[in-house]
């Protein structure tokens, strides 16, 4: 392993990472000195419920209306981020892990997930192209973002059985745009992750105070509410 490839792996990721982790405690901090208005009315459910309900509907494809009609779909979205999830994974455990992908088994299935989400981001990226409506309302950044995850899952792929005697130049690039997304990420659309949990909590509990998501799924408050009213 050549000095640079080391720095890469090591000292640039780690300076890399307290930089992102500086700019999303700045995030979060001025993300609550926004409280959203409480509600004054008196509750008809449970709003520890309904943040339990929205925040776990990432895994309840079957609750969600768009992933019951698309479920191609919702299959790209788990295949894409569980991609993400394995090429992020490897950038930790290869400079500090290695032994985890001696197995060769565990090589192709890195291989394979990230292998799957390259799949789906070049379809994803030539139906943004091809679709006039989707065109219309993509931003560059919604672009740049695609062909730098397309090249990162590329770039992992060849990484991650981590030789470096064969395949230096590769790991030297997927650990230099490991570095770019953890500085460029944070200002970018990828970002939206950071805001997920706060969003989908705030909307649980407003819907689940209103009695719209309890713990029974979503509007079976208002429908003993009717059922109460017609008796």
């Amino acid at each position: 392993m050549s000095p640079f490839l080391h720095f890469v792996e090591d000292k640039l990721q780690i300076a890399a990472l307290l930089f992102m982790a500086a700019v999303y405690v700045i995030r979060i901090i001025w993300l609550f000195r926004f409280r959203p208005a409480g509600e004054k009315s008196h509750p008809e459910g449970s709003p520890a419920a309904g943040a339990v309900y929205s925040l776990s509907a990432i895994v309840r494809p079957w609750a969600m209306e768009s992933s019951r009609s698309h479920f191609g779909f919702y299959l790209q979205f788990v295949t894409f981020h569980l991609g993400v999830t394995a090429a992020i994974a490897a950038t930790f455990i290869i400079p500090y892990a290695p032994r985890w992908l001696a197995p060769k088994g565990v090589v192709i299935g890195f291989q394979a997930v990230m292998g799957a989400a390259l799949a789906v981001g070049i379809a994803r990226l030539i139906r943004r192209l091809r679709r006039p409506e989707i065109r219309l309302i993509s931003a560059p950044d919604d672009f740049i973002s695609l062909v730098l995850m397309i090249a990162y899952f590329a770039l992992g792929i060849i990484a991650v059985p981590n030789r470096p005697e064969r395949a230096e130049g590769p790991m030297i690039a997927f650990f230099l745009l490991t570095a770019f997304f953890l500085v460029y990420v944070p200002f970018s659309k990828i970002g939206h992750y950071l805001y997920y949990p706060f969003a989908r909590i705030i909307l649980g509990r407003t819907l689940g105070h209103r009695g719209v998501i309890t713990a029974r799924g979503p509007e079976t408050g208002g429908r003993r509410r009717d059922e109460a009213r017609g008796s």
